[in-house]
């Protein structure tokens, strides 16, 4: 083959240290805005991009030249170290340890971008903690509920 064509489109989730609900609205679109500039630095462009209080979506297309845990942790990096500088209550930010990511079909990327889009009305009815168990479960994904939340 005379060139490397690759379409990874990735669902990554991670949450704020201890789930602290410190991501208010009046930050939510500056902060995602952030968050894409920087998958976009990693050649992972941004499809869609939101969360709610505690956590954040990105769906992206992961770069053949990027391990997805790479991109994580530059992304986590820089953007903890941008909301830092948003303001005094910002000052003790930290993202959590640990993410979750899911692999995407090319058919089911508009039904992922829908779902980031819609997490405000989502969480009305659903904690973060049961939304990415359910996640694990309709990924196949085999965890242990001792090393997720800590």
């Amino acid at each position: 083959m005379g060139q490397s064509l690759v379409r990874n489109p990735v669902h990554i989730i991670f949450s704020t240290k201890n789930r602290e609900h410190i991501i208010t609205e009046d930050i939510q679109s500056n902060l995602y805005a952030y968050l894409g500039a920087m998958c976009m630095d990693n050649e992972c462009p941004p499809i869609e991009i939101g969360g709610w209080t505690d956590h954040v979506h990105i769906l992206c297309l992961l770069s053949k030249k990027v391990a997805m845990m790479n991109l994580v942790e530059e992304v986590k990096a820089h953007s903890s170290k941008w909301m830092k500088t948003m303001g005094v209550k910002f000052e003790n930010f930290y993202w959590q340890d640990g993410y979750a990511g899911f692999g995407v079909s090319p058919r089911e990327i508009t039904d992922v971008s829908h779902y980031i889009v819609n997490q405000k009305s989502h969480h009305e009815e659903l904690f973060f903690m049961d939304e990415v168990r359910g996640l694990y479960i309709l990924n196949d994904l085999k965890f242990d509920e001792r090393y997720c939340w800590d």
